[in-house]
């Protein structure tokens, strides 16, 4: 599975750099990409029996708790080095099941009145809603 949603970012990513389009389109591919690594990371901190938390952090984020290795293989910047996160900038993934109702919320410099946010319940993966 992680496997799976590796290529299914990295992909993602190549898309993204292939396709120049509008700033709504870009905040949403950045979003689905941010929701498939936290999905990796939540599934790995489970595996593992590990903490894992997603932190943001200027120009990027980090996973911390992984194994170097694991740490490696994820990526640790946005596509677009203009997005950024509003609000709270630390998410905690696991090692539990059940981890609680947490999002995200992420904005381009550019064009700071679209927002999207990247949410879970605390039982259903990350899934990504435009903030009105």
């Amino acid at each position: 599975m992680l496997v799976v949603i590796s290529i299914m970012a990295l992909a993602t990513a190549g898309v993204g750099l292939a396709m120049r389009d509008g700033g709504q389109t870009q905040l949403e591919r950045e979003a689905a990409r941010l929701a498939a690594l936290l999905e990796s990371a939540r599934a790995q901190s489970r595996a593992g029996g590990i903490p894992v938390r997603w932190r943001a952090l200027p120009g990027g984020f980090s996973f911390e708790g992984l194994p170097r290795s694991a740490q490696a293989a994820l990526p640790n910047q946005w596509l677009d080095p203009g997005t950024v996160v509003r609000g709270p900038a630390v998410l905690q993934l696991g090692p539990e099941p059940l981890i609680g109702p947490q999002q995200v919320l992420i904005t381009h410099q550019s064009s700071p009145d679209r927002t999207v946010r990247i949410a879970t319940d605390g039982v259903r993966p990350f899934s990504v809603d435009a903030v009105q």
